[in-house]
């Protein structure tokens, strides 16, 4: 029997047993603007700061963010060395990097990787109600790719943050049937 789900080429059947307890824990994005970009991600999408580093010496900060609901909240530590272990051991966070004057810069701005040439091409998430989000996200005044009306996939949305970077937006309930 397989470990696997699925066939593809290239698939290693056999697990190292050193790799028990191997966590993705992180995508990390740069950013231009700590201030739009935190925005955008705890107002819009509800994330939650979960930890800061700052590295004065290499000019650049570090911010963790999570995907929290409100009941979960008690169960992160209020001391500063605990929680750095908590979220360097959470899996699916969001590292945002901002390397220190860019934001000053008024020609500066990243690659989001879906322009030429591509490589980087999105982070996901789920959420309850895709249209009940987007109509949120409408009224945010947020930037669209694609609505869910828009083109052959109609369970599915993308949206842009403040550096240009591409977010899929789908409810896992909807996908049923759509992908074989």
């Amino acid at each position: 029997m397989s470990r696997h789900f699925e066939s593809a080429p290239g698939l290693c059947e056999s697990r190292d047993p050193a790799t028990e307890g191997f966590v993705f824990n992180q995508t990390m994005l740069r950013i231009k603007s700590p201030e739009a970009s935190l925005d955008f991600y705890t107002r819009v999408l509800g994330m939650t700061l979960v930890k800061k580093l700052d590295f004065p010496s290499m000019k650049f900060s570090l911010y963790f963010l999570a995907a929290i609901d409100s009941h979960e909240r008690d169960n992160w530590s209020e001391d500063s060395q605990e929680r750095l272990v908590q979220t360097f051991g959470r899996p699916a966070m969001l590292e945002l990097t901002h390397n220190w004057g860019t934001e000053d810069d008024p020609d500066f701005a990243y690659h989001n990787g879906n322009a030429e040439p591509k490589g980087f091409g999105h982070i996901g998430f789920a959420v309850p109600d895709l249209e009940a989000a987007c109509a949120r996200f409408e009224e945010l005044g947020v930037s669209f790719v694609k609505r869910p009306q828009d083109g052959s996939m109609k369970t599915l949305a993308f949206i842009r943050d403040p550096d240009g970077y591409w977010i899929e937006i789908f409810t896992p309930g909807q996908l049923r049937g759509v992908f074989r």
